[in-house]
């Protein structure tokens, strides 16, 4: 059997536990639904004139649980991580590990269509390639006038 510490007590800081309780947030925000879940890691290359996509899904079913779609000039990842592992243990459970439903949403040029888009999945990375997004992009520099 390994040690295995399931929630270390904090040093007590009254103090502090009383401004993180009800801290300088408006009460506007007491009603916002709380992040949780899963939120996959992104990362965005640039390869040529080609912008590539590559978000952390291990673990997760992509042929049914990942959709990836162009919506209104914006590249859309959206599904879930499924838990099939939950049962408890002697009423007791650690959990790290983060499951539900996530969606990344990315902007793209006007002139990209669907047809410029592949989506590939391999060893756990879901990678997204987007054709010719920066084809044709050159910093164009604006005089001042005065």
């Amino acid at each position: 059997m390994s040690n295995l510490t399931l929630w270390s007590r904090p040093a007590w800081n009254t103090d502090r536990w009383v401004r993180d309780f009800f801290g300088p947030a408006a009460a506007a925000d007491w009603f916002k639904p709380v992040a949780s879940g899963f939120q996959p890691a992104a990362e965005i290359t640039k390869d040529g004139d080609d912008a590539v996509v590559r978000l952390e899904l291990p673990g997760v079913d992509v042929d049914n649980d990942v959709t990836v779609e162009l919506d209104g000039g914006r590249l859309v990842i959206h599904g879930e991580r499924r838990d099939e592992h939950a049962s408890e243990e002697h009423g007791r459970t650690l959990r790290e590990v983060r499951y539900g439903s996530f969606r990344r949403s990315f902007a793209v040029p006007a002139h990209v269509t669907g047809d410029a888009i592949t989506a590939s999945y391999d060893a756990g990375v879901l990678t997204v390639r987007v054709a010719g997004v920066y084809a044709g992009t050159q910093a164009q520099r604006i005089a001042i006038t005065k």
